[in-house]
């Protein structure tokens, strides 16, 4: 099974799940698909009067998001070319779908939140988190970085320091410690979770849903400002460019193989 993204209607709020069984629901190909399906479809509700007022997205069976599917990765990552498609539009494809969208999303953390979990929740306007809740993107051990857009995203909702100790040092935080830095805004007994996530949920569902799409937009247009959108975009198209020569790079290769074959890699 390749996993899914399921959307199910609960009254005024759309409830998103990440659920690939076996995998603490680490996204395939196919479901960063799906989430782009999944948040144009809430996208469009929305434009048109909108039945939901609030997103609720969490993943299934006590885990948030484990990372990427690696068992994937040696079909296609090491091909320039469809490793940066992978990246620019699948991956960047289902993010971009959830940054767009105007109806308020709440992320309920548990488990395994790493590599492409951190990047989902930072895509989020509310985070909580059950106090076991773990978080990294230890993709260095993998021989290879982050995409520029993602790294870009992550930064900029985990804060520059945090996102290097992740890259840099592969270091996994625990949920306290991304409260204390800002990345949560609560942090619960795992069996709280889904009461307190469902609360803030609701709450949310109660207000204007006309202020929260215009407020979500201010903060979008604040984080990037339209004076500067055009220039940004031109020099992130430019990091892009280089960004997928590691591509069939021995280290690249190595890290992959190591975690497939349950080995340590030897860069």
């Amino acid at each position: 099974m390749a996993g899914e993204v399921r959307l199910k209607e609960d009254g005024a709020i759309a409830v998103v799940e990440l659920n690939h069984p076996g995998k603490y629901n680490a996204m395939s190909r196919a479901m960063w698909r799906e989430l782009a399906e999944v948040f144009r479809a809430i996208q469009a509700d929305a434009l048109n009067g909108g039945r939901w007022r609030c997103v609720l997205l969490r993943g299934a069976v006590g885990h948030f998001c484990a990372g990427g599917d690696i068992a994937e990765y040696p079909a296609f990552r090491f091909d320039r070319e469809r490793l940066r498609s992978f990246h620019e539009d699948e991956v960047w494809g289902g993010l971009q779908a959830v940054i767009d969208c105007d109806v308020p999303i709440v992320a309920a953390i548990e488990g395994n939140c790493m590599g492409a979990g951190v990047e989902i929740a930072s895509a989020c306007d509310i985070r909580v988190a059950a106090d076991s809740a773990r978080f990294g993107a230890p993709i260095a051990k993998l021989g290879f970085p982050m995409a520029p857009r993602e790294a870009a995203l992550v930064a900029g909702a985990l804060g520059e320091a945090t996102a290097r100790e992740m890259l840099l040092e592969a270091a996994v935080l625990d949920a306290a410690e991304l409260r204390q830095r800002g990345f949560l805004q609560a942090v619960l007994p795992a069996q709280d979770l889904a009461m307190h996530a469902r609360g803030r949920a609701e709450r949310i569902a109660m207000l204007s849903p006309q202020a929260a799409r215009l407020n979500k937009q201010t903060l979008r247009a604040l984080k990037w400002p339209p004076a500067h959108a055009a220039t940004a975009q031109a020099a992130m198209q430019l990091i892009v460019e280089g960004a997928y020569d590691y591509a069939d790079s021995p280290e690249h290769r190595e890290g992959i193989d190591a975690f497939l074959t349950k080995r340590r890699a030897r860069f």
